[in-house]
């Protein structure tokens, strides 16, 4: 299905809205903001201030995560209505670790143009500053608030040679380093915190010098860890086992059984039977 952003069709605005600075917002968001006939928002509190500080005033709608499916028959009615509509979220960009992505769905799924503009988001400016990524990384976003899940997730990325930037709290974030370290051991890492506001800071070293440095920590956290760089051994692995590590980073296993084989130089045939026990 193709879609054309500019055809004067209903069209679902997705807009950034400033993390901390009001002069982060682009001139085109403001523009939408004006021209839109409703704006579904996260917290209408919190959309209401950023809109007088513009002199906005338009029709909101509170749209969170615990109620965004039951907005989605009042986004088609507008959209069929021929009216145009922008979501935001509280701080940063809608859909990206906030609420958003069901109503971009839905209007997809319905054949509207959905449209997300360029703007402020907190994972590319803590990757800048952490001074670990100059190319590839990977975006996590929250883990799991529960120990065990959380060490689930952490043990699907131990391998990851790429930096990778986490969202988390400052009530949780020595939990969360901890379980790092338990996991991927003690490598570099970065906090950034309060990005574009007064406090902004940046905090670098490896994960155990950040786990002294955060006592009573406040704001935003982007907290950014070193990808695995470790050379890997494989004498105490099996090959089946080697096939199913690549298998968990996401190769098939026609791919995992040709790296293996690569890797331990002997034939694709023998990973091969080794690995379907033939």
């Amino acid at each position: 299905m193709k879609q054309h952003s500019y055809d004067n069709s209903p069209t679902l605005y997705l807009v950034p809205t400033p993390i901390g600075n009001m002069e982060d917002i682009t001139i085109r968001a403001l523009n939408i903001l004006k021209e839109v006939d409703v704006i579904f928002a996260e917290d209408t509190r919190v959309t209401k201030q950023l809109l007088n500080h513009f002199n906005i005033n338009k029709k909101l709608i509170s749209s969170h995560l615990y109620n965004e499916e039951n907005n989605e028959q009042k986004e088609i009615n507008y959209l069929k209505e021929g009216k145009n509509i922008a979501v935001v979220s509280d701080r940063g960009t809608p859909v990206i670790s906030d609420p958003g992505y069901v109503l971009a769905k839905t209007a997809i799924e319905e054949g509207f143009n959905v449209v997300c503009l360029p703007g402020p988001t907190a994972v590319i400016p803590a990757i800048v500053m952490s001074g670990l990524a100059g190319g590839p990384f990977t975006f996590y976003g929250f883990l799991n608030s529960k120990e065990s899940k959380r060490k689930n997730e952490l043990e699907s990325l131990k391998n990851q040679t790429f930096p990778i930037a986490f969202y988390e709290a400052p009530h949780r974030i020595e939990k969360t380093i901890k379980s790092i370290i338990d996991v991927f051991g003690n490598r570099k890492a970065a906090i950034v915190r309060e990005i574009s506001k007064k406090y902004e800071e940046v905090i670098r070293g490896d994960l155990n010098y950040l786990l002294k440095e955060i006592p009573n920590i406040k704001g935003e956290i982007v907290l950014v860890v070193d990808g695995n760089h470790e050379t890997k051994t494989f004498d105490n692995l099996s090959i089946k086992d080697h096939v199913n590590l690549y298998i968990e980073d996401g190769l098939s296993s026609k791919e995992a059984i040709k790296k293996v084989a690569k890797e331990r130089g002997i034939p694709k045939s023998e990973v091969y039977n080794e690995y379907h026990e033939l």
